[in-house]
């Protein structure tokens, strides 16, 4: 049997050492569009602050590892069509076109930023925020630049503002939306978080909508919004990404927004085809349904998912619930589930109830406390989404709020579990069982608790 997998970053890096296990015997290809694989894009915020001093070291695997285990790999070969009645793929390289075959194919297309349709975003210092080369030119430019815009204030755009800032470079963040992480938290976090941002001299314009970037020389020169303008000298965009799936348009089904069409199984229209990863949905536990979540763990998640019923369809793709975390300066943030955002994509009524706590007991002699908010089903008490926030690093907890909406714990559930208690890591009430007690309006004495 030959398998051809398509794309080596999450998924595909899955897909290809699932197969290995599974199917040691398997004739296993791997193609690869760029020059190296496997480059780890979520760790390029690690890679700008000098964490991690090269970007060697952000990749899953090499094409020499990936020899080791007798895979064929095709570096610098873009996959550019299928024929899914003649099982061939068309491949392009240095070399020209041709056309492999396949017995199973799994397709991971991933992602592609956004490019704003405005002026001057093909002037020199423009940079986008994916990929190891893009990784590498930001890293060179961050010594040259004194003044510098971020567009973009999501996840991506965060983490590469407090990279700028950090070193030193005076950063600005311009995002349309009225505020920062408008997707990952509510307003009661990104308030403070903006305002914590500014303090790190991090400047903060949302509600502004770039219009123009002006160039002296061929070079960068100012951003120009619908509300000011800004002097730089260098600017990267961060405003999103979208599935790299035109190519794919009449070969698989495609949803509106461009993903891929995949069943429970992660397999596409075409018989012996699978996708998975950025390019298309995943079962979303807080509503039943299906959303476009472009996580590496989910993407992870497919890759297994998808390589584990190449040859028989026996294990369906879980439900989760976008479970993610950061930082940002001194605060540590996750968040699980339904947002105020999207609570009415739940298909019942859904309060919320927003909790500060302490996280030990006074007599321990710290100050920390946790800013949490909890999304539930106003009848049922199911709850659907969660988020935690604090200067102390307490983002694992919202793993057990994830497997909560998988299991379809109510608040009640919550307000009682068992957690451990000892002063040095919590309180006799844990605070997620705070946080549930809040949204039921019971305390059970936590109020007039002395410590």
């Amino acid at each position: 049997m030959k398998v051809v997998v398509v794309g080596t970053s999450h998924a595909g890096y899955e897909a290809i050492e699932t197969i290995l296990k599974d199917h040691p015997d398997v004739d296993l290809h791997l193609y690869e569009r760029g020059s190296t694989a496997s480059f780890l894009s979520c760790g390029i915020h690690s890679y700008l602050e000098g964490i991690s001093t090269s970007t060697d070291q952000l990749h899953y695997a090499t094409e020499a590892s990936y020899k080791e285990q007798n895979v064929n790999v095709h570096m610098n070969s873009d996959v550019v069509g299928i024929d899914p009645d003649n099982k061939t793929i068309t491949v392009k390289n240095e070399n020209g076109t041709t056309e492999e075959s396949y017995d199973k194919l799994i397709i991971t297309p991933g992602a592609k930023p956004v490019e704003l349709p405005i002026p001057g975003t093909d002037l020199d210092h423009v940079f986008y925020v994916r990929g190891r080369d893009w990784a590498e030119k930001i890293k060179a430019r961050m010594n040259e630049s004194k003044k510098a815009v971020v567009v973009g204030g999501g996840y991506i755009g965060i983490e590469v503002a407090e990279a700028f800032a950090k070193h030193g470079i005076e950063t600005t963040v311009v995002d349309a939306l009225d505020r920062v992480l408008n997707t990952y938290l509510d307003k009661e976090f990104t308030d403070v978080l903006e305002a914590h941002m500014e303090e790190k001299g991090l400047a903060v314009r949302t509600g502004e909508m770039v219009k123009e970037i002006i160039g002296e020389n061929g070079a960068v020169a100012k951003v120009v919004t619908d509300k000011g303008e800004y002097e730089v000298d260098t600017v990267v965009m961060a405003t999103g990404v979208k599935p790299n799936t035109k190519w794919l348009q009449g070969i698989v089904d495609l949803n509106e927004d461009g993903t891929v069409v995949v069943d429970e199984y992660m397999e596409t229209s075409q018989k012996d085809i699978f996708a998975a990863g950025d390019a298309t949905h995943v079962p979303f536990a807080p509503n039943g349904g299906e959303k476009l979540i472009a996580l590496a763990s989910n993407a992870r998640r497919q890759g297994a998912v998808a390589a584990k019923n190449i040859v028989e369809k026996t294990l369906k793709m879980p439900a989760v619930s976008g479970t993610s975390g950061l930082s940002l300066f001194d605060y540590k943030f996750a968040s699980t589930g339904v947002k105020d955002i999207d609570a009415d994509s739940i298909g019942a009524e859904v309060e919320s109830k927003f909790v500060e706590e302490r996280v030990r007991p006074k007599f321990m002699g710290d100050n920390d406390t946790v800013l949490m908010k909890i999304h539930f089903e106003k009848d049922s008490h199911r709850i659907v989404g969660a988020q935690l926030m604090s200067t102390e690093d307490v983002t694992a907890a919202v793993n057990t709020l994830s497997l909560a909406i998988s299991a379809g714990w109510t608040l009640e559930q919550l307000a009682l579990q068992d957690f451990f208690f000892q002063p040095g890591f919590n309180r006799p009430w844990n605070y997620l069982n705070v946080l549930a007690q809040e949204a039921l309006g019971e305390t059970f004495g936590s109020d007039n608790m002395l410590f």
